[in-house]
């Protein structure tokens, strides 16, 4: 299991555009028909990342608890499918049926919108504002698989509240780790 952490894009960045097919209903989704309407998480995700199957549950409650309050999720796997099948579109749909996404699960076969991100890792957090100005980069929360701390999801709630309540955002942001993406 490799540890690689979050290449942390600079705060303000614009949110670069997309338009990717959502492997759980074959739809083509871009950015600007699933931001938010406060504002819109975008996270690197893979199927088989031991760090990301770890988080999955809150993932799912994350995007269910903040999804009224205008804040939409977008999921993305830009691994290399031929090395790692597992990612494949057809999984990725599985592994969000079976965990209950109501965010679409986006795969990026070229890896070009991991690279215009910077995604480094699975997974990677991206927050952005109503206008798509990057907020928050980092980690969900402290929890990693075997650290025995519970998964909250903590940071990534906290800048989405103060965010929705127009608090200032912590400048202390924690590079996420996980699984390198598995570029071709």
């Amino acid at each position: 299991m490799s540890l690689t952490p979050s290449n942390m894009l600079p705060l303000g960045t614009k949110a670069p555009n997309f338009e990717l097919v959502n492997t759980v209903n074959d739809t083509l989704v871009s950015l600007e028909s699933a931001k938010g309407s406060s504002g819109t998480l975008i996270l690197f995700i893979s199927n088989h990342c031991p760090f990301v199957k770890h988080v999955n549950a809150q993932l799912s409650q994350l995007a269910k608890d903040y999804h009224s309050k205008g804040v939409n999720c977008i999921a993305i796997s830009s691994n290399d499918v031929e090395s790692y099948p597992e990612d494949s579109p057809l999984l990725m749909k599985q592994n969000a049926i079976d965990h209950g996404f109501i965010f679409p699960y986006l795969y990026d076969k070229t890896q070009r919108i991991a690279k215009a991100y910077n995604a480094a890792c699975t997974p990677d957090f991206y927050v952005f504002d109503e206008a798509l100005k990057l907020i928050y980069r980092g980690q969900l929360d402290d929890s990693r698989p075997g650290n025995g701390i519970p998964v909250t999801g903590q940071d990534i709630r906290n800048t989405l509240d103060n965010l929705i309540q127009q608090l200032p955002i912590t400048e202390i942001q924690k590079p996420s780790i996980g699984c390198n993406i598995k570029w071709k």
